[in-house]
């Protein structure tokens, strides 16, 4: 218990800047709260020991073997003291606590894994892990000097004595004699997300949240009956004509849609970013159809690439491109545009095993695939692969020999953890920010490089290009926490030759998701979007403007006039916009929000 509580100081030291924000009763509630959990913990920590120590106690004769309970205790220092520092590295990168996703991720995909973790403080974490270990193991010296095995007593003494400290021990792991066992909600108490995360036992919360992902088979966000679901469902997507735009002056163009790595608004000074790190990207805005109020579908890659691409909302803790089962009955706009003539083909320059990328993109008919192993060793250059420039080089050879119509997608990568360069960046490398602005700046220099090539080409003239992010980003600001809207707040913008001259430096508002993309092309070209059923075509007026995100088990909804985000463990509103929202407006929005997470989980298990 006492090394809970210095792991749980641990956490809120190192966040000082947050717990700074909150007033000095608050902190002491996250401890005064988490002790329940941290209860429920240790009796699960005592119970393998325990029982092994009634078998020794009740034999006559017997020695309990002490190096076991030294041993065993120093082990679970080590990991608690592991699991800590992870968790605070987890959740400065993803707004969460150490989870199974973040596990799952280390053990399919190490090397990436190490890759993503390399701008995290690595001397930093090391002296804190061990640190703690030290301290834990200094603890147990200090309290625990010596197990007395030998208690006076017949059997009938003892076997009372052992059942009715096993019954002790099962109420802590329960957490009390209530109806409803030890659960989250039960340490949650405050409305920032920060404090009730930093309650929450780090090794309960992991424990708890493998052994949900393993079991788990129905729907874990079923808040309306089937009918009401689908009512709710229907009147999001409601089209009262199929009247739009035809923004494209011709019918069947060439289609490029390049996917910028963590490519955040607060990135692009004309969303609201930061001025100076995106210049070309301002200058294309110029040439090019903006859509300014386009959120992602969540925060990582491999959810952001199954929304662009098969118009497919994220499921929060679960990750559809994993499961090959079900991620094959997804549509895309591969798929579709396949099925008229258009040669397909997808460009990376790291490696698409990653995450199941290559199985995903396979299964949608990409009919080309390049990726790091197509590339010449002196080109592979970067932890995760070959720099963007590289990439958007080895496209363009590409495409000059290819046959018209054609679809191609490129997926950027410099712009992700650690921030490496092949150059000294443009706003340096002191700090963990200024790597990303440097990092993209490079992205953006190397975009701007690309179009100028493209427009050399015979094709360009033909072609539209679709720029968008495959996620936001808590940098470079490091200001938005992960239920804030803003954190999945992207460009979108539609350029090239193929692009009615009309539409260039024009920007449109409606609210939408980096999913409605699929529909709003795909109806461009003259085809139907009825595979898309999540997908919204952003040019047809009639059509409701809102966009939907899910990050690690929580979800929002935002359209023009509000926004909610919503936390099913404490099940709560954890964030809201304008803060003197109305509970009519409220629940409104949560309500779309609900029906939404609950239809797309609901889809995600019946593929």
């Amino acid at each position: 218990m006492l090394f809970f509580f210095i792991n749980r100081l641990s956490f809120e030291l190192w966040y000082y800047l947050k717990v700074s924000e909150s007033t000095f009763l608050d902190i002491v509630f996250t401890f005064l709260y988490g002790a329940h959990m941290d209860a429920s913990m240790s009796g699960y920590f005592c119970t393998i020991p325990f029982l092994i120590y009634t078998v020794f106690w009740i034999r006559p004769k017997t020695t309990f073997p002490k190096k076991f309970i030294k041993y065993y205790t120093y082990i679970l220092i080590c990991i608690t003291a592991l699991f800590t520092i992870i968790d605070i590295n987890i959740y400065r990168e993803w707004g969460t606590k150490f989870n199974y996703r973040a596990l799952e991720f280390f053990f399919t995909a190490t090397g990436d894994a190490v890759a993503s973790s390399s701008s995290s403080p690595i001397t930093a974490s090391l002296l804190g892990l061990g640190l703690l270990i030290i301290l834990g193991i200094l603890l147990y010296k200090k309290l625990l000097k010596q197990v007395e095995t030998q208690i006076l007593g017949s059997i009938y003494i003892k076997m009372p004595i052992a059942i009715l400290t096993l019954g002790l021990l099962f109420l802590a792991v329960r957490g009390g004699w209530s109806v409803a066992p030890m659960n989250p909600s039960k340490v949650y108490f405050s409305d920032q997300q920060f404090l009730n995360y930093a309650a929450i036992n780090t090794n309960w919360f992991l424990m708890d949240n493998v052994l949900a992902n393993q079991k788990s088979k129905g729907n874990p966000y079923a808040y309306f009956s089937e009918s009401e679901r689908k009512g709710k469902i229907d009147s999001l997507f409601e089209s009262k004509n199929k009247d739009y735009p035809t923004i494209i002056n011709l019918q069947k163009p060439n289609v490029i849609i390049v996917i910028m790595e963590s490519f955040t608004a607060d990135l692009v000074a004309e969303l609201g970013g930061e001025k100076g790190i995106t210049p070309n990207f301002s200058k294309l805005i110029k040439e090019g159809l903006l859509f300014n109020h386009i959120y992602s579908a969540s925060d990582r890659t491999d959810k952001g690439m199954v929304g662009v691409i098969s118009g497919f909302p994220s499921q929060a803790i679960r990750s559809i491109i994993k499961e090959n089962d079900k991620q094959e009955h997804l549509p895309s706009i591969a798929e579709e545009l396949q099925k008229t003539g258009y040669q397909t083909s997808f460009f990376y320059g790291g490696d698409t095993e990653f995450s199941n990328f290559k199985s995903y993109l396979i299964s949608h008919h990409y009919a080309k695939i390049i990726d790091v192993k197509d590339f010449e060793s002196d080109e592979v250059t970067s932890k995760w692969g070959a720099f963007d420039e590289v990439t958007f080089t080895k496209q363009i050879n590409y495409l000059k020999k290819a046959k018209e119509p054609f679809f191609s997608t490129l997926l950027t990568l410099s712009n992700h953890e650690p921030f490496e360069l092949p150059n000294k960046g443009e706003f340096g490398n002191n700090t963990v920010e200024n790597k990303f602005r440097s990092t993209s700046f490079y992205t953006d220099k190397s975009l701007w490089k690309y179009f100028k090539e493209a427009k050399n080409q015979p094709w360009y003239k033909n072609t539209l290009f679709i720029v968008l992010a495959d996620h936001g980003h808590r940098l470079p600001k490091s200001i938005n926490e992960i239920y804030n809207p803003a954190r999945y707040h992207i460009p979108m913008l539609f350029f090239g030759g193929a692009l009615k001259e009309e539409y260039k430096g024009q920007i449109i508002s409606k609210f939408g998701s980096q999913v409605d993309l699929a529909s709003t092309l795909i109806n461009q070209v003259g085809q139907s979007d009825t595979a898309f059923h999540y997908s919204k075509n952003l040019l047809n007026p009639s059509v409701k403007g809102f966009g939907f995100y899910s990050w690690d088990n929580g979800f929002g909804y935002v359209d023009a006039e509000k926004s909610v985000s919503y936390d099913p463990i404490g099940n709560k509103i954890i964030f809201n916009v304008p803060k003197n929202l109305s509970e009519k407006n409220k629940k409104e929005a949560l309500n779309h929000a609900k029906a939404m997470m609950q239809s797309v989980y609901k889809d995600f298990l019946n593929y």
